[in-house]
This record gives C-alpha cells, structure tokens and sequence, in this order.
C-alpha cells in the first residue's frame, strides 16, 4: 500500500496497517478541522469587519445548537481517536502466547541479539515470516531505542529494565533497524537488518550456522558455576526458593506484598536481591551478583530459570519462591 507514497515506510508486519490507519485517520482530522477553523476565520472577518467609523456591531445572537454541535462533534471525535488508539496500543503491547522470545541488549554501538537455540547475531535478525516474535531487551550502558519503521514497532531499551517489543512480519525482504534514541557520537552507526525469511529458509539457515550452547544450557552452566543449587533446591528444601515453576506465579513478600514473578523480578532478584523478600527469607541468604554477570549472563540464567517451568500462566495460584 505505501510503496508509491513518499516518506512513508512499507508495511511488513501485522500491526502496519492498524498504525497507518489511525495514523491517516489523525491527519485527515487535523486538516479537515484546521481548514474549516481557517474558513470559518475569513469569512467572519470578511462578513463582520468594520464597514464605516461610525458603525456600532448588532449585539450577539445565541444559538444553543450552534454551541451543542461545537462542543459534542469534536468531543465524539476524540473519543473515537482515544479508543482507537487504545486499542491499537494493547494489540501491540500484548504479544500472542506462542510468540518466539528473542533477546537483545543494546551497546554503545550496536545491537547484540541472540536466539533461544544459542545463535547470536550483531545488527542482524533473522526471523520467519507470519511467526509472532517477541523481543525482551535491556542495555549495557546508556538508553537506546529499537526502531524497525516497516514493521511499525519503537520501544525504549532502558538501562536497569527490562522492556519488550513483538511484531508478526508479514512479507519477506531485508528491512532497516535503527536505534531513534540520541545514544553517543557514534549514534547514526547504530543500525542494522531485519531479514524475513520462508519458515523453510529459516530452519536451513539456523540449522546451518554455529549455535552453540543454548540460552537456557549457558544458563544451566552459570547456574552451575556460582553454585545457585546448593540454595535454590527443586524440592524446596534449601535455603532459598524453590525456581522450579516460578515463572508466572505470585509470591508473598516480607513486606506483606506480592510480585509477579516475571523477566524483570528474576533481573531484580539476581543483581538485588535485597529489593524484594519473599516471605519466609532472610535477607542475608542470597548475595548480589551485581557486577559479576553482564546483561548477556543474566539473560541467560533467566532463560534456564523459564526452562524450569511446565506451564507459564500469569494467573498461577500464589506459591512461597521466586527469590533468586
């Protein structure tokens, strides 16, 4: 639909259309009223200027419908906008159940990006075409932000957080990515490519490059190595929770709260683990790793601890674990 429109990106993915609409939808509203306010401006200034010195103007006339319309017409409008644009924001903010989790950390200047099955890749993606893909991000260093203009998606990627994005791409090619977030000199280097392959192509391609160990197996290996087991026992046992199906569930805090267990809890819990205690715990058992692990690393372990888990459902009864 765009390609013979200049300045305006392809449509690649399943969220393009629904912002382009209401994106026209906007810019149609805005001229339309900004030329009837103009209009409206002259031909008042034409029919009611000042024809001799003398002349005394007729006293204003009141016209209930006249105010009624102004004033409901344009606040239906705007409805119509907010609900639109409502819900064009929880499709893109909510991706499907099923969609592939890729993850990305941002680096002064690039994009490091990894698969679940171990592949890495810097200012490339490679993802199948009409699979939801999610991406979970976070950075090294300062803020940066993920921009893929064809497939309609910005988010942040905010130092100390985690945010995610998912777009479904829709047609095959090689599209830009770009960081849209002032990040350093060397800012308008910070890009890469998004390449859409067949779903066939895309099995061939990852079958043919060097994957390595998984995200989940690297993280098995770093669990290994700080001696995580020895605390976190599957039975419950140990001196720290149980990390065996804690993904999606709520846990009982010291304070009296509760936290969904999610990506960015375990972040907490593993780099500050002194943030949030689960009921039951002291705050002297589980050291901070603050320093000792990287984004990469901590992805990485989160990435086993979700392998732990047979079914992730954010509605789970409360359970006592969570804390790493």
């Amino acid at each position: 639909m765009n390609k013979n429109l200049p300045l305006v990106p392809e449509q690649a993915s399943s969220i393009a259309p629904g912002v382009d609409a209401l994106f026209y939808f906007i810019t149609i509203v805005t001229v339309v009223m900004t030329a009837a306010i103009f209009l409206g401006c002259l031909i008042l200034a034409i029919k009611y200027h000042r024809k001799r010195e003398d002349e005394v103007p007729e006293p204003p006339k009141e016209n209930l419908l006249v105010e009624v319309a102004w004033s409901i017409v344009p606040f239906f409008v705007v409805m119509i906008i907010f609900g639109w644009g409502a819900y064009v924001f929880f499709v893109s903010y909510n991706p499907p159940p099923h969609a592939m989790e890729m993850y990305v950390v941002g680096k002064q200047w690039m994009w490091k990006l990894q698969h679940p099955e171990g592949h890495r890749e810097i200012n490339e993606l490679h993802v199948p075409i009409g699979r939801p893909v999610k991406l979970l991000m976070t950075t090294e260093d300062v803020l940066h932000s993920f921009f893929i203009p064809d497939f309609r998606v910005k988010k942040d990627v905010v130092p100390g957080m985690y945010t995610s994005v998912w777009f479904t791409p829709t047609k095959t090619g090689k599209f830009h990515l770009y960081c849209a977030e002032y990040c350093g000199n060397q800012h308008s280097g910070m890009i890469g490519w998004v390449h859409v392959m067949e779903p066939a192509d895309y099995e061939a391609w990852l079958a043919g490059v060097n994957r390595g160990e998984t995200m989940a197996q690297a993280g098995e290996r770093l669990f290994s190595r700080y001696g995580c087991a020895s605390c976190h026992k599957e039975d419950n046992s140990g001196r720290c929770p149980t990390l065996k199906d804690i993904i999606g569930t709520q846990v009982q805090l010291a304070n009296g709260g509760r936290a969904l267990v999610d990506e960015a809890y375990l972040r907490e819990s593993i780099l500050k683990p002194n943030a949030k205690i689960v009921a039951g715990y002291t705050t002297t058992e589980m050291p901070t790793f603050q320093g000792q692990l990287n984004e990469d690393q901590v992805l990485q372990l989160i990435a086993f601890i979700k392998a732990q888990t047979k079914q992730q459902t954010s509605t789970a009864a409360p359970t006592k674990g969570g804390k790493k």
